[in-house]
C-alpha cells in the first residue's frame, strides 16, 4: 500500500482491486498479486521527477468507466494532478451508486 499511496500511481488501480480480496484470496488472487511484484521489480528505476522549471505547470486529468466492477456493478473515477510533469496527487476508486 505505500508504494501505491507514496510512490507509485501505476500500481494504484491493481493493487485496489487485489486488495479487495485479500480477507480470503484465491489462487487466482495470489497469481496477480506476484505478477504486481513482478512488475514493480522490474519497473524498480522508474521514478517520479519534478522538473526545475521557472514557470510552474500544473494539468489534471480525470477519467471515469460505467460498470467495470463485475462483482458489484459499480463504476471506477480517477484523476491525477501534476507540476512540471510529475503527479503530486492521484485517486483511484469506486462510485456510489
Amino acid at each position: 500500500m505505500y508504494a501505491m499511496i507514496c510512490t507509485r500511481p501505476d500500481v494504484s488501480y491493481a493493487i485496489s482491486a487485489t486488495s479487495r480480496y485479500q480477507s480470503d484470496p484465491g489462487e487466482a488472487h495470489w497469481v496477480v498479486v506476484k505478477n504486481i511484484l513482478k512488475y514493480l521489480r522490474r519497473t524498480k528505476d522508474s521514478f517520479l521527477i519534478y522538473g526545475g522549471q521557472e514557470e510552474l505547470n500544473v494539468i489534471g486529468y480525470t477519467d471515469a468507466s460505467f460498470q467495470t466492477d463485475r462483482d458489484e456493478f459499480r463504476s471506477q473515477s480517477g484523476f491525477v494532478f501534476c507540476i512540471n510533469g510529475g503527479a503530486v496527487s492521484w485517486k483511484s476508486s469506486k462510485q456510489d451508486t
